[in-house]
């Protein structure tokens, strides 16, 4: 329900997260666009989705509502935002350890995205090797503020 609004929105939906905090449940909606979001762009689309969650009911019970940036350690979920983000420092966390291409195996890899190649991300670490990753390894990936 809520990708068809928020690109209508001229947005892109990044993540969505419900869980429980507290005795409260919360539903966070985390957007983008090129340039970054606006307070203006998560206040429109916390209004347009919440009238649309009021009709349709889909969740149940009562639950906060939180539209917001994904922020600078924005994550990479799709291919389309590993192609988007190549030549940025990212940071990719994996289920297993698993060996760079000198051999070494580690979980966390700290490195310059150097691109896809079919099921794999290629990195170039800060410790000067590379490492390609399957898309399959991959816990969690996002990019990495850089000074």
């Amino acid at each position: 329900m809520a990708l068809p609004l928020i690109t209508s929105l001229g947005l892109e939906l990044v993540e969505i997260e419900y869980k429980c905090e507290g005795r409260q449940m919360m539903l966070r909606i985390f957007i983008d666009k090129e340039g970054g979001v606006t307070l203006d762009d998560c206040a429109a689309v916390s209004k347009e989705l919440s009238a649309l969650l009021d009709v349709e009911d889909v969740i149940p019970g009562k639950f906060s509502l939180e539209v917001s940036s994904p922020g600078l350690n924005r994550p990479l979920k799709s291919r389309a935002d590993y192609d988007r983000y190549v030549g940025k420092l990212v940071k990719v966390k994996t289920f297993a350890a698993t060996a760079d291409d000198a051999g070494n195996l580690r979980k966390t890899f700290l490195g310059k995205l150097l691109g896809v190649d079919g099921d794999l991300i290629l990195l170039k670490l800060q410790e000067g090797q590379t490492a390609s990753i399957p898309f399959s390894a991959v816990a969690k990936a996002n990019l990495e503020f850089e000074m």
